[in-house]
């Protein structure tokens, strides 16, 4: 290897996945800071890959006592595209996301170069599953004043391109409380944790008629330089948008036919590297089997909402909410008792992997490709 070139050796480290890239690093020093250094990483995450290197990043949660739910990762990749029940790596116990709330509360933000960020009503820890690194991020500290209370409405996570940084947000509503209840007095309030700094600073040009988010297992998305989420105002439902380098919030439309009255609720994900959104049955009605929808809708211009267009119908059994689009044409859902559930967008075939299920509501799924991506600790923050 001593004859090669040095961008000859690094296209060949490339082309091998980080279980080896990690083994490689003790055959030398050289190695070991070519593997390392942030170039040799970028290329790595942008080397060009098929669908075969992509795994399925799997959580749920297990209730182990009452009130009390441990969440646990599984990865797992497919066989002649059907899911290998057996996991390609040992399950992965998340850490400090044992909590005494509802898994409603549970996110899988991401990924984002290969770096996700799992929270739930109390943490948010910042993970590489590729490496198994992670960093506990710096607790937010607000305290409420009295007489009011703080609602958590929703988070995100992504990469701001601009200034090299990662960033998470969180927004909330500021409500009074009773005795000192006002309907009138509601204060949104949004926080950015930038990695770089390692602290949480407020936003204070915040439009205090932002429409309300909705805590639906796929309500958020990092997409074009933004996170999306779902949200409603005045019985209106849009998809709000917070670009992450002008740290500015804006609103898209939805189709026409989505209201606030048509029995449905929404998710967002990424369909053919457009942004989707699927349309599916309220799972707090009451069931009307054989009568009942999935629908898939494409956004063909990003930004402009007269560009939906409805690309698939599907019907499945009733579903607790959709998870991700795999591959371009398979819909994962996770079925009200908890079990994961595929639905081909092309043959409408449905099927049911009862071996992969957890506490209902708590089923989350990522598209993930294997990344070196490194968390710095704090200490190397400055």
């Amino acid at each position: 290897m001593k004859m090669y070139p040095e961008d000859v050796m690094m296209y060949i480290l490339t082309r091998i996945q980080v279980k080896s890239l990690l083994r490689l690093k003790c055959v030398s020093k050289t190695w070991c800071a070519l593997i390392n250094s942030s170039t040799f990483i970028h290329f790595h995450l942008n080397r060009t890959t098929t669908t075969k290197d992509e795994l399925i990043l799997f959580k749920r949660s297990f209730k182990e006592e009452p009130n009390k739910y441990q969440s646990t990762m599984s990865f797992l990749s497919d066989v002649d595209e059907q899911i290998d029940h057996e996991p390609i790596f040992p399950d992965l116990d998340v850490p400090y996301l044992t909590t005494t709330f509802a898994c409603m509360f549970h996110r899988l933000l991401g990924p984002c170069n290969g770096l996700i960020v799992l929270t739930d009503s109390e943490f948010m820890v910042l993970f590489n599953p590729t490496t198994r690194n992670y960093r506990l991020l710096e607790p937010y500290t607000y305290i409420c004043p009295f007489g009011f209370y703080q609602d958590n409405s929703g988070v995100g996570f992504g990469f701001d391109w601009i200034v090299n940084n990662y960033k998470v947000i969180s927004v909330s509503e500021i409500i009074g409380d009773p005795p000192f209840y006002d309907f009138h007095f509601r204060k949104w309030k949004v926080d950015v944790y930038d990695l770089i700094t390692d602290s949480w600073r407020d936003l204070d040009n915040i439009n205090q008629q932002m429409p309300k988010m909705h805590w639906y297992a796929c309500s958020e998305v990092f997409y074009k330089g933004a996170i999306h989420w779902i949200a409603s105002d005045d019985a209106i439902f849009v998809v709000l948008c917070f670009d992450l380098s002008s740290e500015i919030f804006r609103s898209i439309l939805m189709p026409d036919c989505c209201d606030y009255f048509d029995g449905k609720c929404y998710g967002l994900v990424l369909l053919n590297e457009s942004l989707t959104l699927v349309c599916y049955p309220d799972p707090g009605n009451d069931p009307q089997p054989g009568k009942e929808s999935t629908d898939v809708w494409l956004m063909k211009e990003y930004g402009i909402n007269k560009t939906w267009v409805k690309k698939y119908s599907i019907r499945a059994h009733p579903i607790e909410s959709p998870l991700v689009i795999w591959r371009d044409h398979v819909l994962f859902l996770q079925s009200q008792c908890g079990v994961l559930i595929s639905g081909d967008l092309h043959s409408e075939e449905v099927k049911e992997y009862n071996y992969l299920q957890g506490f209902p509501r708590s089923l989350r799924i990522a598209v993930y490709k294997e990344s070196l991506t490194p968390i710095p600790k704090r200490s190397d923050l400055g």
